[in-house]
């Protein structure tokens, strides 16, 4: 089974102008979307679209309900780069945990036919309170690479958070999925870094044993990504942040 489990911290960095880091404890589960129905048969509180305790719900991501994510990411890619994958496609993503889920960041690694290469990342963005959804589609063929890392360069095209402004570029730098996993993002302004955020994990395989610890060492994963979102929102608007509306 390729589908895992990937444990780690999340760190983030505002330069500018107001100063504010931290840094979580996370987990995140990477499914690959050939293995749904079967990643958690015999588990007893994980399942896919049935309510469970912890549980993937088609609605809680881009494309139409009526058509499966693999089938949606596929042709979202072929879309926007005339090829559309016919590899494993594997989602780094939270799932809905005691019925809840908010998912800043969902990222689909895209491989090549024999399940080796990743050929393209598309990262699905939610905000909140909006509630609204954009998706980037980076194929790494448009990348620079140092051998490990696939690097991006894009303009910000998504209103996500009310304290940095849309005129921004992202750098981005993802690793392969394997036993680390790393993505790394620094925004520009004005040629200025102003922020960065880092997600640093290890691998974990999926087992009855691992899928349980899992809700013991991380309770209620969403609802604590969901406030401390709002927790950072007000440290920074206390300590007068430029406030920058939904465009």
């Amino acid at each position: 089974m390729n589908s895992c489990i990937y444990t780690g911290h999340i760190r983030h960095i505002r330069y500018m102008p107001v100063e504010n880091s931290f840094r979580y404890r996370i987990f995140l589960m990477c499914l690959d979307l050939s293995e749904l129905d079967q990643v958690f048969q015999g588990r007893l509180l994980w399942s896919v679209e049935k309510m469970n305790l912890a549980f993937l719900r088609r609605k809680d991501h881009f494309g139409d309900p009526q058509c499966s994510i693999e089938e949606s990411v596929r042709q979202l890619v072929a879309d926007n780069t005339g090829q559309r994958p016919d590899g494993p496609i594997r989602m780094l993503t939270h799932l809905r945990y005691f019925g809840y889920c908010f998912n800043p960041a969902t990222f689909y690694y895209c491989f090549d036919t024999a399940g080796e290469q990743v050929e393209t990342i598309v990262l699905e963005v939610h905000n909140t309170p909006w509630g609204e959804m954009h998706c980037y589609v980076m194929p790494c063929s448009d990348s620079s690479s140092d051998g490990q890392n696939w690097k991006f360069k894009q303009a910000k095209e998504f209103h996500v958070s009310p304290f940095l402004p849309m005129d921004i570029e992202y750098e981005w730098s993802f690793s392969a999925p394997g036993e680390q996993l790393r993505v790394h993002m620094i925004d520009y302004h004005q040629k200025k870094r102003i922020f960065q955020a880092d997600l640093k994990l290890t691998q974990l395989p999926i087992t009855g044993g691992s899928l349980s610890r899992i809700l013991v060492v991380y309770p209620l994963m969403t609802m604590k990504v969901t406030a401390g979102i709002y927790w950072q929102a007000l440290r920074l608007w206390l300590r007068g942040a430029q406030f920058y509306s939904h465009p």
